[in-house]
């Protein structure tokens, strides 16, 4: 369980840091206590080796609700890593908002409309370009679904496409298409509205962020969007062409080497504690734009 947080990353300059850098947005990430020794090979989806006794064992898939949205928090951490390493805010980018008339709660069904409409686009842009996408769904309250799909349209400079023709190979419902430009953090503005829900007015005993999205303030709820992803959902899909950002290790007070004179514009620790272990994770992430 998480025992405490503070808005301080709680990092000294000789600790070895894991830094992930993703384009013009760098994460540093440190853990009080490291284990670099694998005590586990995983054989199947149902299996796996302990190392140390040459036990096989079975993986217990029956997780409780807190254990789901952790690793729902997980699955968030990896799709912004993901956007933040491949989409920048280019000319040739968009974010595409695929939503249903009728009330959709079918995951299948919007998968399969979703791979029609990609291959009715990829069609008809290639002669032009070739296209890499991550797609991500989103729960509604009312229990549809919807799917916003991040675009980069890789021969091309700029790239502009009328709401009607998007709609008409979608034919499921509306389209939103939004160009990027201006967007410096891609993976936090999309992210905003997965893991948790927009509110109006105050909310008492619910714990409320402020977010700032397209210029303006708005009000979520931490976490309130959890509850609605159904446990093992692949939340996202993406292209061969979508790379995962490389990390690597170096020394904290090295960190100007790759971020410069930039300084942190967020941070955090977060004390975490399960029986007999305790461990402090502490984050820092830097904006170069910025």
């Amino acid at each position: 369980m998480i025992k405490s947080s503070s808005d301080k990353a709680l990092i000294k300059p000789n600790d070895v840091v894991k830094v992930t850098q993703m384009n013009h947005i760098v994460e540093v990430q440190h853990m009080e206590k490291m284990n670099r020794k694998a005590n586990i090979k995983k054989l199947d989806r149902d299996t796996y080796l302990e190392i140390e006794t040459g036990e096989i064992k079975e993986f217990n898939h029956a997780e409780n609700r807190q254990e789901s949205y952790n690793s729902l928090r997980q699955t968030f951490k990896k799709v912004r890593y993901l956007i933040n390493n491949n989409f920048t805010g280019k000319g040739n980018e968009l974010h595409i908002t695929l939503t249903y008339k009728e009330n959709m709660t079918d995951t299948k069904q919007l998968y399969t409309d979703f791979d029609k409409f990609m291959k009715r686009l990829r069609y008809k842009a290639k002669k032009k370009t070739s296209i890499d996408y991550m797609s991500i769904v989103e729960p509604q309250g009312r229990g549809a679904w919807h799917c916003h799909v991040l675009m980069r349209f890789n021969d091309m400079d700029k790239v502009f496409i009328k709401n009607s023709e998007i709609r008409q190979m979608w034919g499921k419902g509306f389209v939103k298409i939004k160009a990027l430009k201006g967007v410096d953090n891609i993976g936090a503005y999309l992210s905003a509205y997965l893991a948790d829900i927009e509110v109006q007015g105050d909310i008492v005993g619910k714990e409320v962020l402020v977010k700032v999205v397209d210029g303006q303030e708005k009000k979520f709820i931490k976490g309130g969007r959890l509850h609605m992803y159904p446990p093992g959902m692949n939340l996202y899909r993406k292209s061969k062409g979508i790379i995962e950002p490389e990390r690597v290790e170096m020394r904290f007070k090295d960190i100007k080497k790759v971020v410069g004179a930039a300084t942190p514009h967020y941070q955090k620790s977060i004390t975490i504690q399960d029986e007999d272990y305790e461990n402090t994770i502490s984050y820092i992430q830097y904006n170069t734009k910025r």
